[in-house]
């Protein structure tokens, strides 16, 4: 039998220990190799999105429409630095600014997994693009025949619509018109000029063309006896040549008493119609110092990523004014019966808060803002702007939607006290920072239709039919409803619904509607699609291919 070799003992444990160090180091490497391929993984959040300069936002767009064109992100973000306002120190920051949003590329909603990008698409304008340049044969303003003076009423988007409506009035009427004076008695008592929350100088400037506008009633004409008059409703352009233009024949001065609603919404010659365009989007410009921080304020959400502006019009006045108390108190409910009983100027005082609600008459509350929005698909980690005053009820009854989306953000969490103390107390400047925030936010969802819905809802499609959700309040009631009293269940059912019933409201391009069929009257005016909430055909034109005839290059 032959003797098996036997190495030396020390030759022995020299390869054991060789052995396990190769094994060690085997294992390191295998270790190294799966980190580096975890961390080669990168996370897509939130898409960046090419948005317009505001250094000057509401001239017209030097493009033809406005897009925003998400992307995907090269590479990783430190979102606790981006998610906290530049000017917030870590204290000052809310508490879920501290973490990271969801980092997933398809993120759930309550109808299962949406795609990112179709939540923040913005609907196809069909190349519709703003023409509100006048035809070859308007004219500079004929000789004036004397002054007009303009009493502006109601919050700042009427008396937006208001003034623009005046530049219009006083081209037919031959008129010089005098820089209108701000409503200062209305419920809001600001006490703020026109130059407070316009740009005068552009203004008077950007309608040198088209009006003759001056900053003061000559001195001369300070006593003269004035004509005060309130322009009929609606009316059109004979009742303001025959009947306010005969005045000149024995006043040199008109004083028009309201501006709200005062000119017909359609057919009026298309020079007018541009001409209140022009006004709108072009001469009345936010003066310097809201423009700034307008643009601050959304430069502060766009560190967020793509966001929402909400316009929870959930506000003491409104809820007031409309009769709505559903969700309050009994307590609250009569603070505002008196509120409504000690406004003189509010004429109807008894209402049926149930049947305005049942009728879509009442802003959307908070609590159904949020099932709203979940419904749609928005995962509680989307960036929401409160375009709104003091909410009514404050915390208590913005619980339960700051529950559902806690990145609620508004103009006093974005800035700070020193920031805004040039506003505060002007209720018409603090609505203007929201006003601008709300035209240049990704998606613009109004809780109730009000004058600055409407506003922001035409200035957005104006610039491309950005995506505004209007929501249909009356249908939404009904599920609403049902879900309180438990007879429905949030979940893919209901948000199915709620997708359905909007798929349609999202802001695309369509023609201004119309009076309701069978109305009569002021009725059938007051049914009609305002002006200003769709410029559609008016200023709005289908582009075409450039060798097109240019006498069919205009087609509304």
């Amino acid at each position: 039998m032959k003797e098996k070799m036997q190495w030396p003992w020390p030759w022995r444990r020299r390869k054991v220990v060789v052995v396990v160090v190769l094994r060690k180091l085997l294992t390191c490497a295998i270790c190294v190799i799966a980190l580096m391929g975890l961390l080669s993984v990168r996370v897509h959040v939130f898409p960046s999105s090419k948005v317009s300069d505001l250094t000057d936002p509401y001239k017209l767009p030097t493009v033809t429409q406005h897009e925003l064109n998400y992307q995907k992100l090269s590479a990783e973000k430190k979102w606790t630095q981006e998610l906290t306002p530049p000017h917030l120190s870590k204290e000052q920051a809310p508490p879920h600014l501290s973490k990271a949003p969801l980092s997933s590329h398809k993120l759930n909603g309550a109808n299962g997994s949406l795609d990112f990008e179709k939540l923040w698409k913005q609907p196809s304008n069909r190349d519709f693009v703003p023409c509100v340049q006048p035809g070859s044969n308007y004219t500079a303003p004929d000789e004036s025949r004397g002054y007009l003076l303009v009493h502006t009423n109601g919050g700042l988007n009427q008396m937006r619509a208001g003034i623009c409506d005046m530049v219009a009035v006083a081209r037919i009427i031959n008129a010089t018109l005098v820089v209108p004076e701000l409503d200062k008695r209305s419920f809001w008592q600001d006490t703020s000029n026109f130059s407070d929350v316009f740009d005068e100088d552009h203004f008077i400037n950007a309608l040198a063309n088209d009006v003759k506008v001056i900053k003061k009633l000559p001195k001369d004409l300070s006593s003269a006896t004035k004509v005060v008059r309130h322009f009929r409703s609606w009316s059109g352009l004979e009742y303001y040549r025959d009947e306010i233009a005969s005045l000149w024949e024995e006043f040199q001065v008109i004083r028009a008493a309201k501006s709200d609603s005062r000119l017909a919404n359609n057919h009026l010659p298309p020079d007018i119609q541009m001409l209140r365009c022009r006004a709108c989007y072009e001469a009345l410009r936010f003066s310097p110092k809201i423009e700034a921080m307008g643009k601050l304020l959304v430069d502060r959400m766009r560190a967020y990523g793509p966001f929402i502006a909400l316009h929870l019009r959930y506000e003491k006045d409104m809820l007031a004014f409309s009769g709505c108390t559903h969700g309050l108190s009994d307590v609250e409910a009569e603070e505002l019966r008196t509120i409504r009983e000690n406004t003189a100027y509010w004429k109807i005082k008894d209402i049926n808060a149930t049947e305005q609600r049942s009728r879509g008459h009442c802003p959307l509350t908070p609590t159904e803002v949020g099932i709203f929005l979940t419904g749609l698909g928005y995962p509680s980690n989307t960036p929401i702007y409160i375009a709104a005053g003091e909410i009514y009820g404050g915390d208590t009854h913005m619980a339960d939607l700051r529950s559902r989306y806690p990145i609620l953000m508004s103009k006093e969490k974005l800035a700070s006290v020193e920031e805004l103390e040039p506003f505060t107390n002007h209720a018409s400047q603090m609505a203007a920072l929201d006003y601008i925030v709300s035209v240049e936010s990704d998606v613009f969802i109004p809780s109730h239709s009000g004058n600055m819905a409407r506003a922001v809802e035409g200035h957005r499609r104006f610039l491309g039919h950005r995506k505004t959700i209007s929501p249909d309040r009356k249908a939404l009631v009904r599920l609403f409803d049902k879900i309180e009293k438990g007879l429905l269940m949030e979940g893919r059912k209901v948000s199915n619904r709620i997708s359905e019933i909007h798929k349609k409201l999202q802001g695309s391009p369509r023609r201004r509607r119309g009076p309701v069929s069978g109305t009569k009257g002021m009725d059938r005016f007051r049914s009609e699609e305002a002006f200003y909430v769709n410029p559609l055909p008016d200023c709005l034109c289908k582009r075409v291919s450039e060798n097109v005839n240019a006498s069919t290059a205009s087609m509304r």
